[in-house]
């Protein structure tokens, strides 16, 4: 048997954490035994569906490179399709005409609510003939169509995850198939292609576990196999409770545009409901489809952990080539107000080099390295190391900055640098804390940053690189007058 599976979203947003995990694990299995993956797009409830979100759906399982197969399928272009089917089911009497009006269901649920009785369809119109029927049909009265569930039924299958599930078919109702305008419903839509696609295998979220009893009664009501049934664990926030927007069940976009990376991303989703049961924590593509297995999927719900992902993203932005980062790091960094084509590359790899193992996500490359391209501001108390004297400091950063004069910009490099300088210190009977702090200061207006050797460095790939350092420091001393 060929694996086959799909990817359904509705175009109802913009793909999210608990979509993209989804896409995923459908295409671990799929290239895991050089299957097919598959792209369904439910779309057939109009009303929902946000402009947008079918091209924000294909474009980032291209950005993600999980690359689909077939597809995208549209339901809203195979109407006619369900509702073939669903006569079908009609003629067999597993399903039936239902034209009951709003006034009539509302009352019935309310009368249910006051008599403390779950709310299901009292089959009504199972009750009509045959000729109430095609009379109501021939003059055009709205109606849906309807699942015939039998009662006094045990309904029975093998999720992948949860194991053996067993319902009663006394717990159902009797679900509409056909809605009065024309549309399937979820339920018909997805045994019908699930079955025409040939999808041997379903992934989903176990929201959807008390759905399922209602998709094999339609499959065996069509006479058909059904797929195997993979119902993945929920995504919880750090409260224990399913995830929230507020705690991250947002769009994937969001995420990339904050600066996680797309395969950082990957390697966190796995982990939401996946265990290698390895100490390895950092995958590629390729190493996720060589170690996916349906068996190591969890039941317990997966904590989405904002700090992990921080981490994983951190540690992907480290092991990056400088010639990618910087490629990666344009669109924030011009985001940032910075006119790159004022620098010369190699001054801009430098800066980044820099910043590199303290980025946790690429958003925050701009304000990390904004003090390289625009004169830092701060309060003139950041100077003072420690408990120093003002006077000793301002001495110490005008001897400097003759000192840095007299230096040539070719020996500008970090171990130069250090070397000459930190001589320099000792020759004058200088407190090392007292020259390097209020210099690191002077060239970044930060409590916290990179070393002065290093920044001074970087500094050395622009063409009057010494001259802004000497500017800066002379800035200090102008600030501590």
């Amino acid at each position: 048997m060929e694996v086959r599976t799909r990817f359904a979203p509705s175009p109802t947003g913009m793909l999210h954490i608990g979509g993209l995990r989804t896409a995923l694990y459908e295409f671990l299995w799929a290239r895991k035994n050089n299957g097919k993956f598959i792209l369904r797009v439910e779309d057939t409830d109009k009303a929902r569906t946000v402009p947008g979100a079918l091209e924000n759906i294909v474009q980032t399982l291209k950005d993600f490179r999980l690359n689909f197969d077939e597809g995208p399928y549209l339901q809203s272009k195979r109407l006619d399709i369900y509702k073939k089917h669903a006569e079908e089911l009609v003629e067999k009497q597993a399903a039936y005409y239902c034209f009951c009006t709003e006034e009539r269901l509302v009352a019935l649920r309310k009368e249910q609510e006051a008599k403390k009785i779950p709310p299901k369809y009292d089959k009504h119109c199972l009750k009509l003939s045959a000729d109430e029927i095609k009379g109501k049909l021939q003059n055009g009265e709205p109606h849906v169509i309807r699942l015939n569930v039998l009662p006094n039924k045990r309904i029975r299958f093998t999720d992948l995850v949860h194991g053996e599930i067993d319902v009663s078919s006394n717990d159902l109702d009797d679900q509409v198939l056909i809605k009065s305008d024309g549309f399937p419903t979820y339920h018909l839509a997805v045994v019908v292609d699930d079955h025409l696609m040939k999808i041997s295998h379903v992934i989903r979220g176990e929201e959807w576990i008390p759905s399922t009893p209602k998709h094999i009664l339609l499959y065996s009501a069509f006479g058909w196999e059904s797929p195997q049934f993979v119902h993945t664990p929920n995504i919880l926030g750090k409260s224990g409770k399913k995830l929230s927007k507020r705690e991250g069940e947002v769009a994937v976009k969001d995420f990339v545009e904050k600066g996680y990376l797309p395969e950082a991303l990957l390697n966190f989703v796995a982990f939401l409901g996946w265990n290698p049961k390895t100490e390895q924590e950092i995958f590629n593509l390729r190493e996720l489809v060589d170690q996916f297995s349906l068996a190591k999927l969890n039941r317990a719900g997966a904590v989405f952990d904002l700090d992990k992902l921080d981490w994983i993203n951190g540690l992907y932005i480290r092991r990056m080539k400088i010639e990618e980062l910087f490629a990666r790091a344009v669109p924030y960094l011009v985001k940032a107000g910075i006119n790159l084509q004022d620098y010369p590359k190699q001054f801009i790899e430098k800066v980044l080099q820099l910043e590199q193992d303290r980025l946790k996500k690429l958003s925050e490359v701009g304000e990390r390295v904004g003090y390289f391209f625009r004169e830092p501001s701060y309060d003139p108390s950041l100077l003072i190391w420690k408990n120093a004297p003002k006077e000793a400091i301002l001495k110490n950063l005008e001897a400097l900055s003759s000192f840095v004069q007299t230096l040539d910009p070719k020996e500008f490099s970090k171990e130069n640098l250090e070397q000459k300088i930190k001589a320099w210190i000792a020759q004058n009977n200088m407190k090392t804390g007292e020259v390097l702090w209020p210099l690191r200061v002077a060239l970044t207006g930060l409590d916290a940053s990179p070393g002065p050797f290093e920044i001074m460095d970087a500094f050395s790939a622009l063409p009057n690189g010494k001259e802004l350092v000497v500017r800066r420091i002379n800035k200090a001393t102008e600030l501590l007058f």
